[in-house]
């Protein structure tokens, strides 16, 4: 919904049309959104309070989108920060956007991204499972 509103407001205030599919946008922000699903759900079993959880997750959210390309190249910034964008879902999603958007990619161009993306999803959400058994296994004892 919330990209559904941002695609139509580039559209109106600032005549911004996907040059790509919009089918392959929203096939990719929705798996983009189950591994970021993942993430939130592993930050929550972390935290002990639902504060905790989202101070961490705002920590980690601006790590992400500050090493995620969108304001500096990715080519531009440290050999350490370059790797750790490789971990960043965030990056992907910008990487995505902008080549659908902008150059008219398809599912085929981006399948490197969906196959990394695709990966990031049931990683996190499986870490999230187990993280969550452990713990109230252990809190049965």
């Amino acid at each position: 919904m919330v990209l559904t509103i941002g695609l139509f407001i580039s559209w109106i205030v600032y005549g911004i049309v996907p040059v790509g599919s919009l089918f392959t946008i929203y096939v990719f922000a929705a798996l983009y959104l189950i591994s970021v699903q993942g993430m939130g759900l592993l930050i929550s079993t972390f935290a002990s309070t639902q504060q905790q959880a989202i101070l961490l997750s705002f920590f980690l959210l601006m790590i992400f989108i500050l090493l995620g390309g969108l304001f500096t190249s990715i080519d531009s910034m440290p050999v350490w920060a370059q790797i750790l964008t490789k971990f960043n879902p965030v990056s992907y999603f910008i990487e995505v956007m902008r080549m659908v958007v902008l150059k008219g990619s398809t599912l085929f161009d981006i399948r490197h991204h969906l196959f990394k993306i695709l990966v990031f999803g049931p990683v996190l959400n499986s870490l999230a499972r187990w993280n969550f058994r452990k713990r109230t296994w252990c809190s049965f004892l």
